[in-house]
């Protein structure tokens, strides 16, 4: 299985990262075990989450993911054949995002005793925090990298000027470097990350980890029509991509897919595996089925003609 170094930080990676958002939330803790030991089984280890998966749930708190993994990484006895990704700074009930030091040093506490683990491979910055300097923000990941209790740091969410001022921010003050960013970036959503945010990454030596890599489901050719929009919980957001160029992305995928005994959702994901700086697309599954089709695609090469094609259908 190949593994791909994740940018400055200590770490050769599968090329498919698996999203955490689920546990807890749409699979329960006896499947988050199961496919966690399915993902591991077929050759991954780079599992990313966040202490605030999953807020969003009617009478969560935030960290039942992080609970969930780290009752599997106990179960287990350890976590060394696993990168452990996740992040700290969104809202958990405050109002707003932070990144002070006061606030990083007491919630990444919380994320290790969640986890079981004695330090956290990845800790990453969630949101950006304009509030707070990132002299301030690098100085409690200094601290914590000092202790122990971080390996590498990471950031997501950060457009190309403010990653650049924090990177400077550490070059200037002898701090921490960001080794990682998580963008929002699939065929559906280009623009966020290609052009000065990748170039940058590129330039850097900065390990990419592109989320929602299959739009929420909607590059795996699940949503079609509006008729679809009801299989899931997450249908509703997709009635904005049921628009031409949607289409015409479904269709390459399709054909591609036909034309290499493949799905759409193994192209989707292989295409971002070729893209300059990405590391790891993150992707989700909720059953064993769907988690082994997502990991066919570390083993498909897409010819030059499908990534001319895909990248012309999603331009």
């Amino acid at each position: 299985m190949e593994r791909r170094k994740l940018g400055t930080a200590p770490f050769a990676v599968t090329p498919l990262a698996f999203g955490g958002n689920i546990f807890g939330w749409t699979v329960d803790e006896a499947t988050s075990f199961r496919l966690l030991d399915a993902f591991v089984a077929g050759g991954g280890n780079l599992i990313d989450t966040a202490d605030s998966y999953s807020r969003w749930v009617s009478g969560h708190v935030g960290g039942e993911s992080e609970t969930i993994i780290g009752r599997w990484i106990a179960r287990r006895g350890h976590h060394r054949d696993v990168v452990i990704a996740t992040k700290v700074g969104s809202d958990m009930g405050e109002g707003h995002k932070i990144l002070r030091k006061d606030y990083i040093l007491r919630r990444v506490e919380d994320s290790l005793r969640r986890l079981h683990v004695e330090a956290i491979d990845l800790y990453q910055s969630h949101w950006d925090d304009e509030g707070t300097p990132f002299e301030e923000t690098l100085a409690a990941y200094d601290q914590l990298l000092r202790q122990g209790k971080v390996k590498a740091i990471g950031a997501s969410n950060l457009t190309a000027p403010r990653l650049a001022q924090a990177l400077a921010a550490s070059d200037a003050a002898g701090l921490p470097r960001y080794a990682t960013l998580q963008p929002h970036y699939n065929l559906i959503e280009r623009s966020i990350f290609e052009g000065p945010l990748q170039e940058l990454c590129v330039r850097e030596g900065i390990g990419v980890i592109p989320y929602f890599s299959l739009a929420a489901g909607f590059l795996t050719g699940k949503y079609r029509s509006e008729a679809d929009l009801g299989k899931s919980t997450r249908g509703g957001a997709m009635k904005k991509l049921l628009d031409a160029r949607g289409h015409t992305i479904l269709a390459a995928l399709d054909a591609w897919a036909a034309r290499l005994r493949a799905t759409p959702a193994q192209i989707a994901l292989a295409w971002l595996m070729t893209r300059p700086a990405v590391v790891a697309p993150i992707a989700s599954a909720t059953s064993i089925e769907q988690l082994a089709d997502l990991m066919r695609a570390l083993t498909l090469a897409l010819p030059a003609e499908a990534l001319q094609a895909l990248d012309t259908a999603s331009a």
